[in-house]
């Protein structure tokens, strides 16, 4: 049972340490943001640690009321719990907190926050940029001209002018999926189908889509975009049969999890003509034998839909924005409860 959270009684200044990879401590905290914190909090220099064992860093941990935490952040289970007797909060400067937060953490009662909504935004213009291209088919000609040069027969009708009368279906309601659909529906690009089971069907309405159901949806989709997360029950969500049931000129894009799709028939699926955005894969990178490397039908990106540099500023912004509000005995803006995580990327 999770422990009821208790009051926050910060102090003005509390004792905050960062917990994070090198190289996410130089891409979100500049200058700015170090300013903001050294304003905000009591710190030590150096400002972050990479594990959370060692004596000096048990030492830290045992002074820090709450912790900043970032990619490359270790997991922070009951050893680590027991270590720090003061801790308050944990704010995610990144997006999902599965990877670190544990069980031993809502036990205790310690407020965890995220910066997801951040990282959310840069996932969904990628998306949206991704469907458009999808439209007129432009990644995989782009691929074409280099093979055919000058003759231009191999366009063939194969673009498209606009996205007129086209359908997209959304998989996952969730907060880049929903910003896609509004995205969507502000530009009047195409004919939205959102699929996701949990989501209201009046939010769904409301932000100008239909619900659908998966079987019903697939059969209509131009443009299939995965958003939903990486769950026991939505591993390989999208299997031989729901690639079979996309029209044949469909075009699958997957900025959320690799392993929402299964790979041995995404390949199988492309290689007879399927066309593919993955800026995920399972696994990832992909073996180096994988033909999905190779197929003119598929654009592969490693992994760049989330946030990177002045991106990834804007998450710690917000981890320093919830420090802000909890010093100033505001409620945090994105709290994570062990029951959002549940469901939660």
């Amino acid at each position: 049972m999770t422990a009821p959270r208790p009051e926050l009684h910060l102090p003005s200044r509390p004792r905050v340490l960062l917990a994070m990879a090198d190289r996410a401590l130089a891409m979100q905290f500049g200058p700015a943001e170090r300013a903001r914190l050294h304003a905000l909090a009591e710190v030590e220099e150096p400002l972050s640690v990479r594990e959370l064992t060692s004596p000096d860093a048990r030492r830290r941990l045992a002074d820090a009321e709450v912790l900043i935490t970032s990619w490359g952040c270790p997991r922070l289970g009951a050893g680590v719990l027991a270590a720090a007797p003061r801790l308050r909060a944990v704010l995610h400067a990144a997006g999902s907190v599965r990877g670190h937060v544990t069980d031993a953490v809502f036990d205790r009662g310690v407020l965890v926050t995220t910066a997801a909504d951040a990282n959310a935004e840069p996932v969904a213009h990628f998306t949206l940029a991704a469907v458009l291209w999808a439209f007129k088919k432009a990644p995989f000609l782009a691929q074409d001209a280099r093979t055919y040069r000058d003759d231009l027969s191999y366009v063939d009708g194969r673009g498209e002018l606009s996205g007129v009368g086209r359908t997209v279906v959304v998989v996952g309601f969730s907060r880049i999926g929903s910003r896609l659909v509004r995205l969507l529906r502000e530009l009047d690009l195409a004919r939205v189908l959102v699929v996701d089971p949990v989501a209201d069907p009046a939010a769904v309405r409301a932000a100008g889509a239909e619900p659908a159901g998966l079987g019903e949806a697939l059969p209509q989709a131009d443009v299939l975009t995965l958003h939903a997360p990486a769950l026991p029950e939505t591993r390989h969500l999208i299997g031989a049969a729901e690639l079979a049931a996309l029209p044949p000129d469909a075009v699958l894009i997957n900025t959320a999890r690799g392993s929402l799709v299964d790979t041995p028939a995404l390949e199988r699926a492309c290689a007879a003509g399927l066309h593919a955005v993955l800026d995920v894969t399972e696994p990832e990178p992909l073996p180096a034998g994988s033909p999905l490397y190779d197929l003119p039908n598929v654009m592969l990106t490693p992994h760049i839909a989330g946030s990177l540099g002045s991106e990834a500023r804007r998450m710690s912004g917000m981890a320093l924005t919830e420090l802000e509000r909890l010093t100033g005995g505001l409620p945090p803006l994105s709290p994570v409860t062990r029951d959002t995580l549940a469901v939660q990327a």
